[in-house]
């Protein structure tokens, strides 16, 4: 099957907010149907799986207004303009658990809401954390964010998963990313 990019005919901007833009766009398909497509545009994110000398892994826990409940879930964030994805990943692992990593691992990259989302998730396995020293440059969370941070091995994650405190998809789909 051919692939053919649809160039919209009209575009409306609903809403410009800090993180994302609403549009309407009015499109014709390849099967001549015409629709208005609701899309969010989004800069895209990084998702860092965090990971200790022994295996553990770092979670993080944050109230998700939309959900109404405390979260646990990888620590991530969105791209800032021009800002490359590898540079992102290490300022939001220092910002959301505290630490630098020594390296990070490119593990790919993934769209979590294509029918209506053009975010584009990278993911990443820190490895080598460590404590900020005196040399390197502060981090510090968003004023949005009220996080905890907690360490688990491979089983407790399971277990979190089997009694509904891990239920973020782009957790689950960056935890089965590891080898």
């Amino acid at each position: 099957m051919k692939d053919t990019q649809v160039i919209p005919s009209a575009i409306k901007t609903i809403y410009r907010g800090r993180i994302f833009t609403v549009q309407i766009e009015s499109i014709t398909l390849p099967s001549g149907h015409a629709l208005e497509a609701e899309i969010i545009r989004h800069p895209g994110s990084v998702v860092i799986v965090p990971v200790h000398e022994d295996g553990g892994i770092v979670l993080v826990r944050q109230y998700r207004h939309a959900l109404g409940r405390h979260v646990w879930e990888l620590p991530a964030g969105s791209l800032k303009p021009g800002e490359h994805v590898e540079k992102a990943a290490g300022r939001e692992c220092q910002e959301e658990i505290g630490l630098i990593p020594a390296a990070l691992h490119y593990l790919g990259a993934y769209y979590p809401t294509p029918g209506y989302c053009d975010e584009k998730m990278h993911f990443f396995r820190a490895t080598g954390l460590r404590i900020p020293g005196t040399a390197d440059a502060q981090a510090h969370p968003d004023q949005d964010e009220d996080i905890e941070t907690g360490t688990f091995d491979r089983a407790a994650i399971r277990a979190m998963m089997a009694a509904g405190e891990i239920v973020d998809l782009k957790t689950i789909g960056g935890l089965a990313l590891l080898p």
